[in-house]
């Protein structure tokens, strides 16, 4: 990541805190980012957010994170990004709330260098910590690094230079290690998989693929070897011989006329069964909507009800009614 050197540090010495950055806040930050980019359409979005830990002289562990609400920049691009104080101070305490033993710690934001617009965004956090750290993401990794496998983030620990009698705040670079638990670990690699929400289903056809290419593996050792019978490379087995010919025998057992009759019907049937449960469903359905219908409507007078049910049902209803009783003028059935 190319750097402006004005805001690091003159020096090429190294920062000595010893940082222990934990799975979840690299996976916070790069949804965030991620989000971001695809929401705005922009390759490299600015975003902010706030990092949790703990701090034990010079040992920081970084353990999770939070985003931050930010004033947009003019559309002239003049000035500078100002942090939502109240919006800060109220997740910070709620964070504070679930997780008492983490504290506000430092920033995170994503970027390709390091300007003065990042020291003036780190003299607003400067009332909360009197040393934030700034954690920053570099989505265009070099491929020294791809090749590597290392992550694109790097951790900067703010130091006051006094150069030509003024005093300013620059960044030195801090090392940092990813440090995980067990419950960490199972999580990560829950997540690498892609979760399990597909639950029984993703399992079932993983099963039915690993069934598959089991026996596609063993077919093609079997054709490997006939081929190289037939060329003569390989000693003939007529024990393995007659298992084949007795394999390809019952191969068209599943092409034969009566066989395919019993599929068809038997697939038939489970069709069959499952176009009832599906209209069983669907009139009870529809009997639930007519019951709520008739309680809504107005009932009172004389034939109210029938009437009601024969604009519902149509007329002939008063003709089912007919079979088992008799209309007595009043809208009710007797029988």
């Amino acid at each position: 990541m190319d750097t402006d050197e004005s805001v690091l540090h003159s020096s090429s010495a190294k920062s000595s805190l010893n940082i222990a950055l934990h799975p979840l806040p690299i996976l916070n930050i790069s949804e965030h980012f991620t989000r971001v980019r695809l929401n705005k359409k922009q390759s490299t979005p600015f975003i902010l957010g706030g990092l949790l830990g703990t701090q034990t002289g010079r040992d920081v562990e970084i353990v999770n994170t939070f985003e931050l609400a930010v004033d947009e920049l003019p559309a002239d691009g003049s000035g500078s990004r100002n942090v939502n104080h109240a919006f800060f101070s109220a997740r910070r305490d709620q964070y504070k709330q679930v997780f008492p033993s983490l504290d506000f710690i430092g920033w995170y934001t994503v970027s390709q260098t390091l300007d003065h617009s990042h020291v003036a965004i780190h003299e607003q956090f400067v009332a909360y910590h009197p040393t934030p750290l700034l954690l920053v993401l570099s989505p265009a990794s070099t491929p020294e690094q791809k090749e590597a496998q290392i992550l694109p983030f790097k951790a900067y620990e703010p130091v006051v230079e006094i150069k030509e009698r003024k005093q300013r705040t620059v960044y030195v670079e801090a090392a940092w290690n990813v440090e995980t638990g067990e419950a960490e670990r199972i999580a990560v690699d829950w997540t690498a998989k892609g979760g399990e929400g597909g639950s029984s289903l993703a399992s079932h056809l993983q099963t039915q693929r690993a069934a598959i290419k089991m026996l596609h593996d063993r077919i093609v050792v079997l054709v490997e070897y006939v081929t190289a019978l037939i060329a003569g490379q390989a000693k003939p087995d007529h024990d393995i011989l007659r298992s084949l010919s007795a394999l390809v025998a019952s191969i068209p057992a599943s092409q034969n006329k009566y066989f395919r009759e019993e599929f068809e019907t038997e697939e038939a049937d489970v069709l069959l069964t499952s176009y009832l449960s599906s209209l069983t469903k669907t009139q009870s359905t529809l009997s639930d909507i007519v019951d709520k219908y008739l309680t809504t409507i107005d009932t009172s007078g004389p034939g109210g009800r029938m009437k009601r049910r024969q604009e519902t049902f149509g007329p002939g209803m008063r003709g089912m009614r007919g079979m088992s009783g008799f209309d007595d003028g009043t809208g009710w059935m007797r029988g």
